[in-house]
């Protein structure tokens, strides 16, 4: 086979670009087209003298160059950036100074100056500089019987000195001095001890709060609280390691000084339902009249005067209000006494409120008078034994479902002395035994209803009392009148 080629297509795109060609490829009388792409190396035209004129510099680029224009700089300069600058021989080490002198750069070029020599004991360090030379240390200058003590700029030799235990010599070498077993860690002081450094030696004590125990060999806390019993604190002593500390009981607080103790106002927190009162060490709470104290202690709840009270408060009915109480009458025909307990009559004959009728007369059932008859004079001793000193009327209303047994009278003398005794008796008006009396203490008696009465019905009944006071007895009589009426239930 026979193989001819013919290129019919040759392009070039750019300087140093690649290019292609297409060429006819004939095998064995088989024509063939076949496309070839090159790519180009670069192309040196600097290497061309004739590139770049003679007053200028080729410089190659890829793909083509430029010619710059030739800059000659003086001896001692070099080319940056186009321009001349002056060459630091000294930093660039190419100047020609010997070892013992020192290079000073120039414009353009540079001088050699001799190095300062150093002063005797000196020399010169890594930086050039002038340092001081440890003789002592370099030829140990001193005889075996002295120490070397250098100097600056030279050394001096002290006779060696034998230092006792605890102490050694001076740098200089002149004097012995204390070694500080304490601040240099050489004491074998134990825990909870502290090293006291004296001259020549060391002290181990116990830090404050703590004794030396023989038996242990170490430092044990001081129960300050019992060795210094009662004088520590004005209350209670609470012992701590190495220490102590002062508390209060409750109702009291600790005071500035730390061991005294002050007391606490408790009454400024308003513990109490109502009064408070602030004592020493505590408070108590306190209610007004007509409240009791809860078992609390501290809230108060309202009296039922009216059922709790020793007797009747009111004649006819007690009303329970908040702290107090009033007394009420009946309905119809009566009003309330200015004492505020008894119940009046109402004089309906007096005041026209009556239901008679003109052909008959009116009667009032119950009057009421406050009289009281005094004793002037005694014909004879006897009488005034027997006769009564004073006479009293009362007026007494009850309804006739009164609970029995009921006090309803109270009798005594006033003021009472240390020494008085009374004889309480009922001497005319209960002749159907439907009252009673008793002795409440050794000044006071009371009168009971103890039988139920169906009202309407009043009596008059006469208690006397026989005062003992001193030796000699004295009698007093009260006359009460007693209306009972119909329930009105």
């Amino acid at each position: 086979s026979t193989l001819t080629s013919n290129p019919i297509l040759n392009v070039k795109y750019g300087a140093g670009a690649s290019w292609c060609g297409a060429v006819f490829l004939n095998i064995s009388d088989n024509p063939l087209l076949v496309f070839v792409l090159f790519s180009p190396t670069d192309i040196n035209e600097c290497l061309s003298a004739q590139a770049c004129q003679l007053s200028e510099r080729c410089v190659n680029t890829a793909g083509s160059y430029t010619c710059q224009r030739l800059i000659s700089c003086p001896t001692g300069y070099h080319v940056v950036n186009d321009m001349c600058e002056d060459v630091d021989e000294c930093v660039q080490r190419s100047h020609s100074c010997g070892p013992d002198l020192d290079c000073v750069n120039t414009i353009g070029s540079f001088r050699c100056n001799p190095k300062p020599r150093c002063a005797t004991g000196f020399s010169k360090d890594l930086q050039g500089n002038c340092a001081d030379v440890d003789e002592c240390t370099l030829s140990q200058p001193c005889g075996p019987g002295s120490n070397c003590i250098n100097t600056v700029g030279s050394y001096v030799c002290n006779r060696k000195i034998i230092c006792s235990r605890g102490y050694h010599s001076s740098p200089d070498g002149s004097r012995c001095i204390d070694v500080d077993e304490c601040q240099n860690g050489l004491h074998r002081c134990g825990e909870g001890q502290h090293c006291l450094n004296m001259a020549g030696s060391y002290r181990c004590e116990c830090q404050t709060g703590y004794q030396y125990d023989s038996f242990k060999r170490m430092c044990v806390d001081i129960n300050e609280c019992w060795r210094y019993s009662g004088r520590l604190c004005a209350q209670t002593c609470v012992n701590t390691l190495g220490s102590y500390h002062c508390s209060c009981t409750v109702g009291f607080r600790l005071s500035g000084d730390g061991k005294t103790c002050e007391d606490v106002n408790e009454c400024l927190s308003n513990p109490c339902g109502q009064e408070c009162s602030n004592i020493y060490g505590s408070y108590q709470c306190y209610c007004t009249q007509g409240y009791y104290l809860r078992e609390d202690g501290h809230s108060c709840d309202d009296i039922d005067e009216c059922s709790q009270s020793i007797g009747h408060l009111c004649t006819y009915k007690c009303v329970n209000v908040a702290g107090s109480y009033h007394c009420a009458c009946p309905e119809y025909g009566y009003t309330m006494s200015p004492n505020g307990r008894s119940c009046r009559d109402i004089d309906e004959c007096t005041t026209g409120t009556h239901n008679c009728s003109l052909s008959e007369t009116c009667y009032n059932i119950q009057g009421v008078s406050d009289t009281r008859c005094e004793r002037i004079s005694c014909p004879n001793y006897l009488d005034c034994q027997t006769s009564p000193l004073r006479i009293t009327y009362y007026y007494l209303s009850f309804q006739s479902n009164i609970v029995i047994p009921a006090q309803i009278f109270r009798i005594g003398p006033s003021p009472a002395y240390s020494g008085d005794n009374v004889i309480v008796s009922i001497t005319q008006g209960n002749e159907e035994n439907y009252f009673s009396t008793r002795k409440l203490s050794a000044y006071t008696g009371a009168v009971y209803l103890h039988r139920q009465v169906e009202g309407p019905r009043d009596f008059l009944i006469t208690v006397e009392m026989k005062l003992w006071r001193q030796g000699t007895f004295t009698t007093f009589q009260a006359r009460i009148y007693v209306f009972i009426t119909r329930s009105s239930l």
